[in-house]
């Protein structure tokens, strides 16, 4: 019976001694357009002689692992199959490791065969198992194998199997696909096996008189367990001496349920017109007769996945050419939670171009579930992930193009980080005024201000933005600037959130050379004192200092203490100091670290995975002075340990240059950003409250309080107005209502 899957084609190599012919033999499948490469361990030869033999590698040839780890390194598409391997040559944990590891290097390329221990002989009883117990045990590695690839389960993995043992082992990493985990074999136990379990199923042409019995089997257990046998995937080793005409191998997978041909392939030459005759003639009578059958290929999504779905989000409507993760695939543990907020979304898709994004839009109006839309997935709001909903995640859309040097113009995308921005524009001895912190997504700040390193020289991130180009909500794409769509250009630039996707973004950028980067600690206990005084001190410095102010929770018999970190735009040590002075003269100092580094390098994070828990509580602020009783208020609050983070960043400057009314962004007037984060809203809230008569608006960026008030704090008339004006235009659905929305 044709199962329908997609048709594939591959070569065997075999690691033996000669792993540069197995790579080289690998690169010429890719170049012909073959779809897998398995690397096995036992050497070459009739691969239907005995599909599940032990290896015969003769204790001389190459570890078949490292040879494919060779060949993952020297291929670039080619899917890559590893097997199969004896399971029990390998403990089960590290083989997991390994694999994943290799997957994620390769972007998603891997597939793990293995087979039962070699086979068992009276005589010899240390080689292998009796095939019953070979089966079970072969079970067990490939349970060890998928519970160490549940990277999202933060217990970690125990298993107490009768040949397998794992007392306690970390999860993870989880690789980058759901990897392909197929077994090898013809015992009963082991084809009950594939089709229980296994993802697929490996045989030997030379099976082919009993392929018929044997599917049955697999498919009978497959049906046992729960599952579609169509998810199960058939590999056949088609023997390189074997003739293999067309007829033949178009029946095996017409009416046996083959998908998968692998040539053992004695030669180039053997290679190419495999690839160049058989295949194509091969494909093309198969979809003659699927088409004559009415029947279409199409890969069959896997029991757990289905079983991991959200209610509300119609899955099987998603446009096949998006990429999505869903909650039962291998990736969802680092795309399901921020940096601050533990998600659980249905579904993230991950377009990768402008027309993705409209087409992944699309498919979104028509599901009754939350949108939210990410970026850099930093998201301090916490915003950008959710609970059952969808995410559109724009990490792929991460270009950093010169567009041209005479007028500084660069082009971002939005899921690029400022690191990466940084670094691409120090050589043109270029910056961008972008954030405090390497890691967050161009998008989200983009969107909303940018108050970063450089900001009271050169101004908010938004104001060096020259156009940008949005998918709407009703998947039209535009570009905004100054005379193009002008008044969307307007609210981009402070409430983007709310009225599109911006797939790119133009800037001006800044000439900018090293800088001098001072980290102070100072004695905070007088708090109200040391917010005042070290206020008054950035107000009265020259712009081309910037400061930010951290303060932990107060701790039982424990000295309260800041940390100041400043930033001098000047590369030279005797300007830096001059200007650090009078700001280390604030309070008592403790300890100090005083740096002239290049920007890319204030800017530099290394990637990591975001695995935020719980909800962020978290409250932001613009504040036009530090007055005494604003500090004193700030001082109340990091007393009573309702907050363990509270910070205040310098703005003013060059922001006030700007007008008002130039973009959405109304906080022109404020010389800071105060945010507190706390472990519950009912003790941060009142005592927030508290002090908003000292405030002069809020940067939503890192406000957790959606209360509608909240709007107008960002958003005074007449910008409130305005903006809504605009959102009955582009947004008139509130399809994108997650994140501080402005209602029509």
């Amino acid at each position: 019976m044709d199962h329908g899957q997609p048709l594939r084609f591959g070569v065997r190599v075999a690691a033996g001694t000669a792993g540069e012919e197995a790579v080289a033999r690998a690169a010429l499948a890719e170049e012909l357009g073959l779809d897998v490469v398995l690397v096995a361990e036992e050497p070459s030869g009739d691969a239907g002689e005995d599909a599940d033999a032990p290896g015969r590698d003769g204790g001389a040839g190459l570890d078949a692992w490292t040879v494919l780890s060779w060949v993952a390194a020297r291929t670039s598409r080619i899917g890559i199959a590893a097997g199969p391997l004896d399971a029990a040559a390998r403990p089960p944990a590290v083989l997991a490791r390994a694999a994943a590891s290799l997957d994620l290097l390769t972007g998603g390329r891997l597939e793990l065969g293995l087979r039962a221990a070699g086979r068992w002989d009276p005589r010899e009883g240390a080689r292998g198992l009796p095939p019953g117990e070979a089966a079970a045990a072969l079970g067990e590695a490939v349970a060890v194998v998928r519970g160490m690839w549940a990277a999202g389960e933060r217990s970690p993995l125990r298993f107490a199997g009768e040949h397998h043992q794992v007392p306690a082992a970390e999860r993870g990493p989880a690789p980058a696909h759901n990897v392909p985990v197929w077994v090898a074999g013809a015992d009963p136990g082991v084809l009950r096996l594939a089709g229980a379990t296994a993802d697929g199923w490996l045989t030997g042409l030379d099976e082919a008189p009993s392929l018929e019995h044997a599917q049955a089997l697999v498919d009978e257990a497959a049906t046992s367990a729960g599952r579609d046998p169509r998810e199960i995937r058939r590999i056949v080793l088609l023997p390189a001496r074997s003739a293999r005409p067309v007829r033949l191998l178009a029946g095996l997978a017409l009416e046996r349920g083959i998908d998968t041909f692998v040539l053992d392939a004695p030669s180039d030459a053997a290679l190419r017109e495999f690839a160049e005759r058989t295949v194509p003639a091969l494909r093309e009578a198969v979809a003659r007769e699927r088409a004559a059958r009415g029947t279409a290929a199409a890969p069959v999504v896997s029991r757990q996945v289905r079983a991991a779905r959200h209610r509300g989000i119609d899955y099987d409507a998603v446009p096949a050419h998006l990429e999505r993760v869903e909650p039962g695939d291998a990736g969802y543990a680092r795309v399901r939670s921020t940096y601050m907020r533990g998600g659980s979304p249905g579904l993230v898709l991950r377009p990768g171009t402008p027309a993705e994004v409209a087409d992944a839009l699309a498919f979104a109006r028509t599901q009754p579930v939350k949108l939210g839309i990410r970026s850099g997935g930093h998201g301090i709001s916490g915003r950008s992930t959710n609970h059952g909903g969808i995410v559109l995640d724009v990490s792929r859309l991460n270009g950093i193009e010169v567009l041209d040097k005479a007028t500084r113009r660069v082009r971002l995308g939005p899921g690029a980080r400022w690191s990466d921005v940084a670094a691409a524009l120090a050589p043109y001895g270029w910056a961008l005024s972008s954030g405090d912190h390497g890691g967050v997504g161009v998008g989200g700040l983009a969107t909303a201000g940018g108050i970063g390193w450089l900001v009271r020289e050169h101004g908010l991130t938004i104001d060096h933005l020259r156009a940008a180009e949005l998918v709407l909500a009703d998947g039209s794409r535009v570009r905004a600037d100054e005379h193009e769509n002008a008044d969307l250009f307007w609210g981009v630039r402070g409430a983007g959130a709310n009225f599109g996707v911006v797939t790119s973004f133009e800037f001006e950028v800044d000439e900018v050379g090293d800088v001098g980067f001072a980290q102070f600690v100072m004695d905070a206990s007088d708090p109200a004192a040391l917010l005042h005084a070290w206020g008054a001190a950035v107000e009265a410095a020259p712009r081309d200092v910037t400061s930010a102010l951290i303060l932990g929770g107060a701790r039982p018999g424990q000295p309260l203490m800041a940390q100041v970190m400043t930033v001098v735009d000047a590369g030279d040590a005797e300007t830096v100091l001059a200007r650090l002075r009078p700001i280390a003269e604030v309070a008592p100092l403790l300890d100090h670290r005083i740096q002239i580094l290049p920007y890319a390098a204030l800017m530099d994070v290394p990637p990591h995975p975001h695995d935020g828990q719980g909800e962020p509580v978290g409250r932001s602020a613009l504040a036009d002075h530090l007055t005494p009783e604003l500090a004193e208020a700030a001082a109340r609050l990091v007393r009573s340990g309702a907050t363990y983070f509270f910070h205040i960043r310098s703005a003013g400057g060059a922001v006030a240059d700007v007008p008002r009314d130039a973009t959405a962004y109304a906080g022109r007037s404020a010389n800071f950003s105060l945010a507190a984060f706390g472990s519950a809203r009912a003790r941060l809230d009142p005592l927030w409250d508290a002090m908003r008569p000292h405030f002069s608006g809020l940067y939503l960026n890192f406000e957790t309080d959606t209360r509608p008030e909240r709007l107008l704090d960002a958003f005074p008339e007449p910008t409130l107005s305005r903006l809504r004006a605009l959102k009955r235009r582009y947004d008139p659905g509130n399809v994108f209502r997650d994140n501080f929305p402005l209602t029509p």
